[in-house]
């Protein structure tokens, strides 16, 4: 297992600090962060992706993985994370949120990085039914799964509460549709513990699945608000016990983009407790 860092929690800095910052808190890892301020696909230049690859070798970091979730540079402002999302009414809208995810695997491949990750669906909309929203993220999901496999890069669906997947149920339910080796899951430890599914229950359950981790802590409420991990109610032991018996030996990203203020010290806090913890692990 090698940890880390999200760029999102940078989004008040360019991607060449945010790439050195990172690295100064010893992260092996960088996750990639498809939007503005750091790698926007629509419409990031040759020479951007170039000085990207400069940064990271000159700071020995690798790219853990691509967040293609988040589409700050859209503002919608209903919420800038899930819009415009798989499933929205109005289909030119929703061409934007496929497109982007074409461009984000191919930005992917060129930097060397495994995976991206996108947003489970979106929010339903007035009226529309689980299934018929499933059929239509289905529609725009493949031509994606497409890209993804000529790029030779994974394309990994991420449940988040209030979404159209939620559950790790659902997942499958879903998923069971895509015959795509490229297809794969992005677990989200406090997205699990949001909806009442405990990671370390669920991890051995979804290894064959789970191409790549996403790490916060969450409040005993189990609402959805990202914390430094240690600060909430996750089992973080019990948690990276799962994931080391389940002989996973890929990435574990923290993930702290509420932190913007203070995303350096939120990092090393995480760093230093998840270290910790692993370093017992293997003691054991």
């Amino acid at each position: 297992m090698k940890l880390a860092y999200s760029s999102n929690a940078y989004m008040r800095f360019s991607v060449q600090e945010t790439i050195r910052r990172i690295a100064s808190l010893g992260y092996a890892g960088l996750e990639l962060l498809a939007d503005v301020p750091h790698a926007w696909p629509a419409g990031i230049l040759e020479e951007d992706k170039q000085a990207i690859r400069d940064g990271l070798r000159s700071h020995g970091l690798a790219i853990a993985n691509v967040n293609g979730f988040m589409m700050n540079a859209v503002a919608d402002p209903r919420q800038p994370y899930w819009h415009p999302s798989w499933i929205e009414p109005d289909a030119d809208y929703r061409a934007i949120r496929r497109e982007h995810t074409k461009r984000a695997l191919r930005l992917a491949r060129d930097l060397g990085a495994p995976s991206i990750q996108t947003e489970p669906g979106g929010p339903l909309a007035p009226g529309q039914s689980w299934q018929q929203a499933a059929g239509v993220f289905y529609d725009e999901l493949m031509p994606c799964v497409e890209v993804a496999q000529s790029a030779e890069v994974d394309l990994l669906i991420e449940p988040e509460p209030g979404l159209l997947i939620e559950t790790f149920e659902q997942y499958l339910e879903f998923v069971d549709r895509i015959d795509s080796p490229r297809g794969g899951l992005n677990f989200d430890v406090g997205h699990a513990f949001c909806v009442g599914q405990d990671p370390q229950d669920w991890i051995p359950r979804m290894a064959a699945h789970t191409r790549h981790y996403h790490l916060e802590d969450i409040a005993p409420s189990r609402v959805h608000a990202h914390l430094v991990p240690g600060q909430g109610a996750i089992d973080f032991e019990a948690t990276l016990k799962a994931i080391a018996q389940s002989g996973y030996q890929g990435w574990i990203t923290v993930e702290l983009y509420p932190y913007v203020d203070h995303p350096d010290e939120a990092g090393r806090e995480s760093k230093a407790y998840l270290e910790r913890i692993l370093e017992a692990i293997r003691d054991e």
